[in-house]
């Protein structure tokens, strides 16, 4: 049974999520903002996924999220009453893997749900045994780990499918929906954007100089690659 940490400082979507997350079989932990929850996730060390509300006092669910990275990889699904693009990427570019906004129905919640979850799976799972490189980038696909100038660095579950998916096969081109598609698994909206956002996080963390990467490269028009 996978286990979701859910935090909003409104108890009645709380609750609403939590009957929702049960309904479809999942353990549920509760917390009313971000540090709780972030006290939560450092002594509960088998939490699967955390649902995580943007504006919350003390701590809101950006800081959570900035934090949360520091020391795990667990994905992340930020809620938020805000419909702006501008908002979404920014809780994207500090490290969640998804977003859900409200209002949301259940369908929906489970279906992103299901698929953050799948996404870890997959990551973790030791079934694609293989060793890929690509400059100073080293991907263990046995070990799940990934290495730069032989240093292990931390990708969320949706980085690392991006890269190995890229690394797998270097230098052909894979569109902002293929990437979607084989990497995500989950209703599409706003593909080129979100790909866009987990694109620019993973160049954060393989290049020397993210700006001007020299392993990950956009082709105009077309998608992303991997070159040596």
């Amino acid at each position: 049974m996978n286990k979701i940490l859910v935090c909003d400082d409104e108890e009645d979507i709380v609750k609403a999520i939590e009957i929702y997350l049960k309904m479809d079989n999942y353990e549920v932990l509760k917390a009313y903002n971000g540090k709780e929850a972030l006290d939560i996730l450092q002594k509960e060390k088998d939490i699967d996924l955390l649902l995580a509300d943007i504006m919350m006092p003390i701590m809101d669910g950006i800081e959570l999220t900035q934090k949360v990275r520091e020391f795990s990889g667990i994905p992340i699904i930020i809620l938020s009453a805000k419909g702006e693009l501008t908002d979404k990427v920014h809780g994207l570019n500090v490290g969640a893997d998804d977003y859900i906004t409200k209002p949301f129905d259940a369908v929906e919640l489970l279906a992103r749900v299901k698929s953050c979850l799948r996404r870890m799976k997959l990551t973790n799972d030791i079934d694609d045994i293989g060793v890929f490189r690509a400059g100073r980038v080293h991907l263990d696909d046995d070990k799940k780990d990934v290495k730069i100038d032989g240093e292990s660095i931390q990708l969320t579950p949706y980085e690392y499918g991006i890269l190995r998916l890229l690394i797998q096969n270097k230098g052909k081109v894979f569109s902002s929906d293929e990437i979607y598609e084989k990497v995500w698994d989950s209703p599409p909206y706003d593909v080129k954007k979100i790909v866009s956002v987990h694109v620019s996080r993973l160049r954060d963390k393989i290049e020397i100089n993210p700006r001007k990467p020299d392993l990950l490269k956009s082709v105009y028009g077309m998608g992303y690659k991997i070159e040596e």
